[in-house]
Formats: C-alpha cells, sequence, structure tokens
C-alpha cells in the first residue's frame, strides 16, 4: 500500500479551518499543509507575537496563503467563548483541529475556571470549543472535527478518574497527562455518536503523532526531557513535519470514515508514516465516554444539544 504524504490532501480551496496550537509544532504544519492546498485556515495562539510570527512564516513558505491569527487560550472558557463568537458568528467552518495542549506539567496548577491544567487545557477547552463551533459546522457540506490524542492514551491508569478528575488529591503529572488524552478520544467517539444520533452529518476523528520533535515533546512548560527520552530521541522519533502527517490524513483524506484513528506505523506507532489504527481499549469504553461527556456538558455550561439547533 502506497504511504500516505502532503501531496495525496485534497484541495481544500473553499474549506475553512480552524487549527488550534498552530504557532508551532504540529499545529503549524498542519495549518501549512492546509493552506498550501488551498485552504482559508485561522491560525491560533495564546499570544499575539507567536500567533502573528506563525502566520508570517506561513507566508513565507506559501506566499497565497490565505491565514490569519486569532487569540484562544484553551485553559479559559472565557476566551474559548469570545473566541467561538468572533469566527463563528453567522459564517460556515468546515473543519476543527483540535491540537493545542500541554503536557506532564510538574507540579499541579489550575486554570482560570478551577480545572487541573491538563485535564482543562487539553480536554475540557476543547470539548467546549466544539460544541460553542458547532452552529458553524453544521454550515459546511462536510463538515469534519479532528481531535489530537497521543498514544499516552493507552497508558497511566487507562480510565478516567471519574472520582477525582480534577487531581486534587494525589497529582501525578503523567497520569494527569494520559487521562486528558484519553478524554481527548472519547470525545471523538462521543461526538459522532450523538452528531449521527441528532441526524448531523459531523465527521469526528481522531490521530495522534508519535513521537514527535516539538516543544511539547522536547520541553513541555517547566521541564527537561528524561534520561529515556533524551535517549529514545535520535532513534524513535520524527521531526514534526512527519508527526503532522496522521492529523492532516485524519482532517482531509476522503476516505476518514467516522471514529478512525491515524498514527505513525512503525515503533509501536513512535515514527513512521501515518496508517489507520485500532482505538485502544480504554477509548472504547461507550458508557465511561457517555458519562464524561455529560460531566462536561455540567462542569463547563455547554451543551450539545444547546448548539445544534442550525440546521446543515
Amino acid at each position: 500500500m502506497a504511504k500516505w504524504t502532503v501531496a495525496d490532501i485534497p484541495p481544500q480551496k473553499g474549506r475553512i479551518a480552524v487549527v488550534t496550537g498552530a504557532n508551532s509544532g504540529i499545529g503549524w504544519h498542519t495549518a501549512l499543509e492546509l493552506a498550501r492546498a488551498g485552504g482559508e485556515v485561522v491560525m491560533t495562539a495564546r499570544t499575539a507575537t507567536k500567533g502573528q510570527e506563525a502566520v508570517e512564516r506561513v507566508r513565507r513558505e506559501v506566499p497565497q496563503a490565505k491565514v490569519r491569527y486569532e487569540q484562544l487560550d484553551l485553559a479559559s472558557l472565557r476566551s474559548v467563548r469570545e473566541f467561538a463568537k468572533r469566527v463563528a458568528g453567522g459564517g460556515k467552518l468546515d473543519l476543527l483541529v483540535n491540537n493545542a495542549g500541554v503536557m506532564r506539567i510538574p507540579v499541579r496548577q489550575e486554570t482560570e475556571d478551577g480545572f487541573e491544567m491538563q485535564m482543562g487545557t487539553n480536554f475540557m477547552g476543547p470539548f467546549a470549543l466544539t460544541l460553542l463551533l458547532m452552529p458553524a459546522l453544521l454550515k459546511s457540506n462536510a463538515p469534519r472535527v479532528t481531535t489530537v490524542s497521543s498514544g499516552a492514551a493507552d497508558m497511566g491508569l487507562k480510565r478516567i478518574r471519574f472520582e477525582d478528575m480534577q487531581w486534587k488529591q494525589g497529582y501525578k503529572p503523567w497520569k494527569a497527562y494520559c487521562q486528558s488524552k484519553l478524554a481527548d478520544l472519547m470525545l471523538m467517539t462521543e461526538l459522532g455518536r450523538r452528531s449521527e444520533a441528532a441526524g448531523k452529518r459531523v465527521l469526528s476523528n481522531a490521530a495522534h503523532p508519535g513521537f514527535a520533535r516539538t516543544n511539547l515533546q522536547t520541553s513541555g512548560p517547566g521541564r527537561e526531557m528524561n534520561a529515556v527520552e533524551s535517549f529514545l530521541t535520535p532513534f524513535m522519533s520524527h521531526d514534526a513535519a512527519h508527526g503532522a502527517l496522521p492529523t492532516l490524513q485524519a482532517a482531509t483524506d476522503k476516505n476518514a470514515a467516522q471514529g478512525s484513528y491515524y498514527a505513525p506505523e512503525d515503533f509501536f506507532h513512535l515514527k513512521g508514516d501515518p496508517v489507520l489504527i485500532a482505538l485502544p481499549k480504554p477509548a472504547r469504553d461507550g458508557e465511561a465516554a457517555r458519562r464524561l461527556w455529560d460531566a462536561a456538558e455540567e462542569i463547563t455550561g455547554v451543551r450539545l444539544s444547546d448548539t445544534m439547533l442550525v440546521t446543515a
């Protein structure tokens, strides 16, 4: 089977995409290739300096690129709501790539809404954003939401810690990260299920980049690579451009199915060409996914039933 590359991205002219965390790494390369294929891309970042610089880098690569920066902090539901109002007000959206995230914060921190920082940034923020952008997505002829997870979704506790999702007791940086990425996969599966149940045609799928050499993997917020990561990096990783390929395939492949999951092919899905893989067992727990969704609606105050009122 021929490997999938950026040359396989279908023309994106006329399609509008939002890519979160697009100032660097996987997000930047995702935005770059969508723009190169003719799409209009909204690139988000937490700060204007980083966001505008990322836009300019894309334009240097693709002078005709239709890209712009919009401020978005997924650790703030206020910021999420303001972004959704600016971007989705009256217009259509064809693609949302939930890419932004934080990884293994050494000491427990909270978002401004009181969520544990990894659960808040990696799941609660994207959950609210996805639902708030639903009216714009439903105006598209082929709306798609691609959520970036991680191989860590099948590590750590391998379950949602419903008794203490915000890790107020016994915080463990790695296990908290693993939970947040498992939650991302449950967001993906449950969004697809609920969309179909509501008679909507939103395609929801996911990807993970493997061991990609990005700011998230190599430094993260306030930590350095550990000895294992330092040893494995030269042999078991690939650069951010290759790490973005599973996301790009999930986001653009016309053959992508509801609930599909893309990852690198080689070295336990750490590097290599993008391929379709099976969801890890914890992510296939439908009862847990429904419970998590209901909890997220209650916690964030954003409900899918309130955002699916637009008739596509």
